[in-house]
């Protein structure tokens, strides 16, 4: 572990190992990430200064990355560092960037209906007794259509946080963090992947969690 701190973050936050593939994100519904974290030992935080430079050159000095590396910036101070005034004065570099993809397409079929086992039409025609023997308002109901079969966009969204030690350059902390949604609107994802690579930080080293964030603790960040 990175210090012996305990999380600050809400308790309601769950945080389970991976065992099923990554549940799609809606509006309606938990924000859920996978959290991948490595660390080496290091003291509890002690005034010590940081900030939060791009990974990505091309993202440096950009009013969208300054945005989301503020969302960064107040999960450090939170923890007790000290955000420095400049990269050349600070004791911690945090190394951010954040991306999604193009999207990819996913088929559902619905099943929808129950079977009509009661007294009906026949199943060749006239008025039958039911059972088995009975068409009703259900699976394969041939007067009522098949299966609907609806398809939509998902998206991968991620964000990579690295820490070095500014004095000699020695990599502290690394951390991947990455949601599968229907959106690809990176102001809403961004703070939510930031949110998640932040609970229960620094966690296990090694260790790959899943992390929800409910709806009911969000305001302006799940908002559509």
């Amino acid at each position: 572990m990175l210090s012996p701190m305990s999380s600050i973050k809400s308790l309601t936050r769950l945080a389970l190992p991976v065992a099923l593939v990554i549940g799609l994100s809606a509006c309606a519904t938990p924000f859920k990430a996978d959290v991948s974290r490595f660390a080496v030992p290091l003291p509890a935080p002690q005034g010590q200064t940081f900030a939060v430079v791009a990974e990505d050159p091309k993202l440096a000095g950009g009013l969208e990355f300054a945005t989301y590396a503020n969302s960064v910036a107040a999960e450090m101070q939170e923890l007790g560092y000290v955000r420095a005034a400049t990269p050349e004065a600070a004791d911690l570099l945090v190394r951010f960037d954040y991306r999604v993809d193009g999207g990819r397409e996913r088929v559902r079929t619905d099943f929808n209906g129950v079977g009509f086992a009661g007294p009906g039409w026949g199943r060749w025609g006239g008025w039958g007794g039911g059972g088995f023997g009975a068409w009703g308002f259900g699976f394969n109901d041939p007067f009522f259509g098949g299966p609907d079969v609806r398809s939509y966009t998902i998206y991968t969204s991620g964000i990579d946080l690295k820490i070095d030690r500014a004095a000699d350059g020695q990599r502290l902390f690394e951390g991947k963090a990455e949601a599968v949604s229907r959106s690809n609107r990176l102001p809403r994802l961004v703070p939510n992947l930031v949110d998640a690579m932040f609970t229960g930080f620094p966690g296990n080293s090694g260790e790959t969690l899943r992390i929800t964030i409910r709806d009911d603790e969000k305001t302006v960040r799940n908002a559509d």
